[in-house]
């Protein structure tokens, strides 16, 4: 039953918040950034099946995009911090 107002967390939520928090730390980004953290499954046989998406979306610049090839609840953070600074 769901209540008005309130919503069921998804899969995964916690994860994501917790590989935000670490995106912005590593890259220094404040509250005008954008960060997005999704879970794609990747159809293609040479895809490891599920990867991690980043998108840093700051003002004024080009939206940079890092792939980490793990699901959303295996990502470390020394694998954010190997994405960010590889995208830099």
């Amino acid at each position: 039953m769901a209540l008005f107002g309130f919503r069921r967390p998804r899969p995964g939520e916690a994860e994501r918040h917790r590989i935000v928090d670490w995106v912005r730390e590593t890259g220094g980004y404040g509250g005008a950034v954008v960060v997005k953290v999704n879970e794609i499954v990747c159809a293609d046989p040479a895809c490891p099946g599920f990867e991690t998406i980043i998108l840093v979306m700051a003002p004024g610049a080009r939206t940079v995009a890092s792939k980490i090839a793990k699901p959303l609840t295996d990502v470390t953070h020394e694998d954010v911090i190997t994405a960010i600074s590889a995208a830099s």
